[in-house]
């Protein structure tokens, strides 16, 4: 699979014809406004696909021979949602993966306690999930994300080692910051589109219904939908014979740094 060092060689290596063959050519420089527009949408198509492994590497799927999935929720926790669903996976007697947001933990210290002490892995959603989180410089993505950590040692004495992109977007940027850190990122192989269900649980479902072992599910436990969508998904996985597992279990890999 092609990296971004590879990428930038790959489009050196093409511009040097190009730029020779362009001196006996009409309109020459439609060609090389074409060619850098090829090479931004490249970069742009593989910043925006969290499984590309284009700039860093995330992992987002488990092995399926082990039959099983992991569940991981972002951008809580939230004091109406999260303990609703924290009471369905007691119920269903399930650990997941809650990838927290800081600005929120630091408002919700005793909710992060409760997930914690619930047997669940507690990971970083960065402080702010801002909208131009991918635009920070590097060190400035690099504060960001460990004012989170920081939080979640504060709260529980546990440092995440485990990091979800905000919006499942990397770049440079970022993959220099999480080696900085040496954090873990984690991604998805199945996205619930959760966050656009406007009371359409349905279509929801039925894209969950794609599930299978080794996959890693992302979820928000900060819409109002997700208590009821949770339930009819662990029955849907029940059906298939799936079992459920935590993520560090599936991935093998150490979730806070001592």
């Amino acid at each position: 699979m092609i990296n971004f060092p590879k990428y930038n060689i790959l489009f050196f290596v093409l511009a040097i014809p190009l730029i020779t063959v362009s001196f006996f050519i009409s309109y020459w420089w439609i060609w090389i406004i074409l060619f850098f527009i090829l090479y931004t949408v490249g970069l742009t198509l593989s910043s925006i696909n969290i499984r590309s492994n284009f700039y860093m590497k995330v992992i987002c799927e488990g092995n399926p021979e082990n039959n099983s999935i992991s569940i991981t929720f972002d951008d809580g926790p939230n004091i109406i949602n999260t303990p609703k669903v924290l009471e369905i996976l007691k119920k269903n007697n399930i650990k997941a993966c809650f990838f927290c947001i800081g600005k929120n933990v630091e408002v919700n210290k005793e909710l992060l306690k409760q997930i914690y002490s619930d047997g669940h892995i507690i990971g970083n959603h960065t402080y702010s999930h801002s909208y131009v989180f991918d635009l920070f410089s590097s060190g400035k993505m690099k504060t960001d994300i460990q004012a989170t950590n920081n939080i979640i040692f504060e709260t529980i004495n546990k440092r995440p080692k485990l990091f979800r992109p905000p919006y499942g977007v990397t770049n440079p940027n970022l993959a220099k910051a999480i080696k900085k850190i040496n954090m873990i990122s984690i991604g998805w192989s199945l996205r619930s589109f959760d966050t656009t269900t406007k009371g359409n649980i349905g279509k929801v479902l039925k894209r969950l219904e794609n599930v299978k072992a080794g996959d890693i599910v992302l979820f928000h436990d900060i819409i109002d939908e997700i208590p009821e969508i949770l339930e009819k998904f662990i029955e849907l996985v029940q059906v298939k014979n799936i079992s459920f597992v935590s993520i560090d279990k599936m991935l093998n890999v150490d979730v806070y740094n001592e």
